[in-house]
């Protein structure tokens, strides 16, 4: 059987609309690339969603860490690389670099994904698709230079800034929250006015539990150095009246 290269490169457009007031992309456009780049690259090689789907399984972003010297400027055009550098039996971590055409480079993105089975929503063997067919394709010797996503650690200090409800626009193909929302969601957390003297350098999501349409999402925050906060995502369990942790955040940023 004939291998593609292990390193698939696609190109955007940072369209006007995807940017902020300052006219650059917003993060959260950012990250509808790399995913959109990680499911162009997976289906190519055989092990991505239109090979999954007939199948009963998918996968699901489990953590995600996007760090950035600067954000593409609207109609800027810029590529996307991506590659898989480790693959496990339920976790395989790929990575992202975002470069101009001139080869600049914008930033880079690390990444674990877990496949689960679509109707038990349990993690299923990475391994078995295709013979390890996953395998044939890992990148070791191209660099990431960014550190790997954290464990967000968070006290009881964390304050609660909003709850908010969930609708239609907030799903995803996969009957969930869509990865990319839960970004903007936190990115809303802090003021346009910050924004305007601040600059997001780092910011990590890591996806802990699943949460659907209709549930009421809280997010508390927690400032842990200067200009660096760590947020938690919360949901309502109605059954046990508890609440459900869903995911973590770091927002890490630099004055202009």
């Amino acid at each position: 059987m004939h291998l593609l290269n292990k390193v698939g490169c696609y190109p955007f457009l940072a369209e006007p609309f995807h940017c902020d007031f300052s006219q650059h992309l917003l993060m959260g456009h950012l990250g509808n690339h790399m995913l959109n780049a990680a499911d162009f690259h997976s289906n190519d090689r055989g092990y991505g969603m239109s090979y999954l789907n007939p199948i009963h399984k998918t996968w699901v972003l489990s953590r995600l860490a996007v760090e950035m010297k600067e954000m593409p400027k609207a109609y800027d055009r810029f590529f996307v690389e991506t590659w898989v550098d480790g693959a496990m039996r339920f976790f395989t971590s790929r990575n992202f670099a975002v470069k101009g055409e001139d080869d600049h480079v914008y930033g880079y993105g690390r990444s674990i994904w877990a496949m689960i089975d679509t109707d038990t929503r349990q993690p299923t063997d990475i391994l078995q698709i295709h013979d390890g067919l996953i395998k044939e394709y890992l990148e070791t010797e191209k660099v990431c230079p960014i550190a790997k996503p954290s464990r967000v650690q968070m006290t009881a200090d964390a304050k609660l800034i909003r709850t908010i409800d969930t609708y239609y626009n907030d799903v995803d193909v996969n009957g969930h929250i869509n990865s990319v929302k839960y970004i903007e969601h936190v990115l809303d957390l802090f003021p346009m006015e910050y924004y305007k003297t601040h600059f997001l350098q780092r910011f990590e999501m890591a996806y802990v539990a699943e949460a659907h349409c209709g549930d009421k999402l809280s997010f508390y925050r927690e400032e842990k150095a200067e200009n660096e906060y760590c947020i938690r995502i919360v949901k309502d369990d109605l059954e046990t009246d508890k609440k459900i942790e869903i995911a973590r955040s770091l927002a890490k940023f630099v004055n202009y």
